[in-house]
């Protein structure tokens, strides 16, 4: 990683693209603190926050690409885990997804199923940003487009930062985006760009 930089606010969606292995992922390890930077700068309000201290605060919540919740409990009891508030576990409860699920174990979930439940799960917590890694990934079409008026509701209150390699599904929903190659990020307007950039091949897309 070379210079890579961006700005987010609430009520936003800011979709972030690269080629395997550009460090995409790597980058949202770094912003979350699991990862340690030679160089790192990170401010919220005008205010400059440390890597230590992003966790502890709640600053960034972050849903990464492989699965990551235990998988011998049932939804419905994970879902108090994470949540105390009984408003916010019936919000979960009662999305029309997640509530065909709740008697299932985590385990026996569909690859779709749990990217969806995770997203859901994390999203309803209080931090004010969110980073998602491959949340489109293995989801059918119909789950796709929930997911998407989930994320386009959810910014309303939060900014969140996207990354997938379904780059019509990211581009459905972001505001503004950027393209990460050689360590450095580049504003990105169109699929067009994503050419210029060599995210795409001329001429070849990914079929969503």
């Amino acid at each position: 990683m070379k210079a890579a930089s961006f700005e987010l606010q609430t009520g936003e969606i800011l979709g972030l693209f690269g080629s395997n292995g550009s460090g995409k992922s790597t980058l949202l390890k770094l912003l979350f603190g699991r990862l340690k930077a030679d160089q790192f700068a990170l401010e919220i309000n005008n205010t400059a926050i440390r890597q230590s201290q992003i966790i502890p605060k709640k600053l960034l919540g972050y849903v990464p690409q492989h699965p990551f919740l235990p998988k011998n409990i049932k939804v419905r009891d994970l879902i108090p885990v994470y949540h105390s508030s009984e408003a916010t576990q019936d919000s979960i409860f009662y999305d029309p997804h997640i509530a065909t699920m709740t008697a299932k174990l985590v385990g026996s979930l569909s690859m779709g199923e749990l990217k969806y439940f995770e997203v859901v799960l994390l999203s309803a917590l209080q931090h004010p940003f969110l980073m998602l890694d491959e949340p489109f990934s293995m989801l059918e079409p119909l789950h796709k487009e929930r997911l998407k008026h989930h994320l386009t509701t959810l910014k309303q209150k939060k900014g969140l930062l996207v990354t997938d390699h379904y780059y019509r599904d990211v581009l459905a929903v972001s505001d503004k985006n950027i393209v990460l190659k050689d360590g450095k990020t580049h504003p990105v307007n169109s699929e067009a760009d994503l050419q210029k950039f060599k995210y795409l091949a001329r001429n070849q897309y990914i079929t969503n």
